[in-house]
Parts: structure tokens; sequence; C-alpha cells
């Protein structure tokens, strides 16, 4: 009965470690490295007859090229309102309406700028590892409590043993994922 606990336990620390694997990619992608992305403006809500409502959900988000995101409102009243929204979510990037759609040209990224955001895209990187570590810490402690309460300690070292071997998976994958984001940002 206790050790099924542990098992189950297990199964759910690593569903957690996952979902913040999930969080990293989707925060990677508002990083912009220097190529226009429709996923840079994910979050973006805009002023919608009183309430804000996401950006994807008031107008069509697209790319017409490498550089330029072209945002066509449902509405032609709510290209005002998109252009407010982008200026106050201090992209860095200034909006320019042409009474039918809103571009966004991305400019190129300066070498310091590319390092800025290397060092951001780390930051956000070691933020995940804290939340696995934090994780790993719950699951051993869950270990440790069931051993306590009479769960036999050989098989509390081995479930010991397979959180630690997922927290180096986890925290693996976190590096891997990183590296590749530096190198799209370095990437001129």
């Amino acid at each position: 009965m206790l050790d099924q606990e542990v098992r189950e336990h297990l199964e759910v620390t690593e569903v957690t470690m996952q979902a913040a694997i999930e969080h990293l990619e989707k925060e990677l992608v508002k990083v912009r490295a220097g190529k226009a992305s429709p996923a840079m403006l994910d979050g973006l809500l805009v002023e919608y007859y009183g309430t804000p409502t996401p950006l994807n959900q008031v107008a069509n988000v697209s790319t017409s090229d490498a550089r330029t995101i072209v945002i066509q409102p449902w509405e032609k009243k709510m290209l005002a309102a998109i252009e407010r929204a982008i200026f106050e979510a201090n992209l860095g990037i200034t909006p320019q309406n042409d009474g039918e759609v809103v571009r966004l040209g991305i400019p190129p990224l300066t070498e310091e700028r590319r390092k800025d955001m290397v060092k951001k895209v780390k930051a956000i990187g070691e933020d995940t590892k804290v939340g696995i570590r934090s994780h790993r810490r719950d699951g051993m402690d869950f270990i440790k409590k069931a051993v306590k309460n009479g769960l036999p300690e050989d098989f509390g070292k081995q479930m010991e043993g397979s959180i630690d071997e997922m927290t180096k998976k986890f925290i693996d994958d976190v590096d891997k994922i990183l590296a590749a984001k530096e190198k799209d940002i370095m990437t001129v």
C-alpha cells in the first residue's frame, strides 16, 4: 500500500518536472532571436470593449518575412488599441499602422543585445532548474516520511535513486534546450 503511494508520488514528481520543461520552452519562444515570430506576441493583451483580451483573439497575427510581423485586426477600430498595447508592452519594437494592418519590423540584433538575450535565456533556464530541484526535494521528503512510516528502507533508497536519475535527465534537457536557444540567438 505504502509503496504504491510512493510510486504514484514519483509519477507526479516526473509530471511536474516535465511541466517545468514545457514552461521553459514557452518562455523561450517569447525571447526573440532577431527573427520575426507571432509567438513573440503571445500573452499580449489588447483593450477590447473595456476588457483585456489576448491579441490573437482580436486579430490575425502572421509573418510576412523573416523580419516582419503583420497584425490584421478583425475590426479596423482595433488598430489604435493594438498599437497602444504594443507600446505599453515595451517590446522595443515600433509598430507601423497603415490603416489596414499593423506591421512590426524586427530590427537585427547587435552583438551586445545578443549577449544580453543569452544572459536572459540563461536566467530563465536557471529558474527552471531551481523549480526542478524543488520538485526533487519534495519527492525526497515524501519518500523519507514514507520510510519513517514503515516503507522498507531499501525500497526507499531505490526510489530516491529514481528521483535523482529523473532530476539529472530533466536538468540535462534544460541544458540542451538552452544551448540550442543560445546558438539560435548568436547566429547572425
